[in-house]
């Protein structure tokens, strides 16, 4: 299990400073569009490098029409090879199906499923059928058949993913909030010790520990409360 912290910022001197101080510390960082859109490529491997133990979950959720999310895959995959990388299972089978091929064969590719910011009643404003959990579960399936190695879904559906789709596929997990933080615009959300005992694979955190005092002090605390529980 890793947990993989949220470094959410244009700012790229904080992002170098929080990904060196927590890196060591979780094993993971997550970095995605908000970050990516500022500084490309290049500021990804650059703070990347304050931690070169670390790994990386690029955040970028393509989707776009197969042969576009194909290069887009490849073109960051070989560039920058991330532990991880997604897309939406929303774009259909052909797509994921062209992402896996053209993804390097050191990063995993992930599925996203629903949002963990999007409730049942905003599923249905948009035009899903039925709750979000029948969602999420109708996506992973369909991100297995496409042959992803896992998905990204709220801990509400790691139980059921886990039944659904076997002990190796990758549920990693967003909208995990520790007991005294704020949920934010998370909805779906759930304690960490929580989600690994369901059987989440990995642990997406983000403002618990990167707006802590001491986020260094504040993922320690993270993981000594999963060990203790789990």
């Amino acid at each position: 299990m890793t947990i993989f912290c949220a470094i959410d910022t244009t700012d790229l001197a904080l992002a170098e400073e929080l990904a060196a101080t927590i890196g060591p510390v979780t094993g993971g960082l997550k970095l995605g569009l908000e970050f990516f859109n500022a500084h490309g490529p290049q500021g990804i491997a650059q703070v990347m490098a304050t931690c070169e133990d670390a790994a990386l979950f690029l955040d970028l959720k393509f989707h776009d029409i197969p042969n576009t999310v194909a290069g887009a895959v490849r073109a960051v995959s070989e560039t920058l090879k991330p532990a991880y990388l997604n897309v939406h299972a929303s774009g259909g089978t052909e797509m994921m199906k062209a992402a896996k091929d053209a993804c390097a064969t050191e990063t995993k590719l992930l599925g996203v499923t629903i949002l963990t910011s999007l409730s049942d009643i905003e599923l249905g404003d948009i035009g899903y059928e039925g709750p979000a959990g029948t969602c999420v579960e109708r996506l992973a399936h369909l991100a297995q058949q496409a042959g992803l190695d896992g998905v990204v879904c709220s801990a509400m559906e790691i139980e059921a993913l886990r039944k659904a789709c076997g002990p190796d596929f990758i549920l990693m997990v967003p909208g995990i909030r520790p007991e005294d933080s704020a949920a934010d615009d998370q909805k779906r959300v759930m304690g960490p010790a929580q989600a690994i005992n369901a059987g989440a694979t990995h642990l997406v955190i983000g403002r618990p520990i990167t707006q802590a005092d001491d986020p260094a002090q504040a993922a320690q605390a993270i993981l000594d409360e999963i060990n203790d529980q789990s």
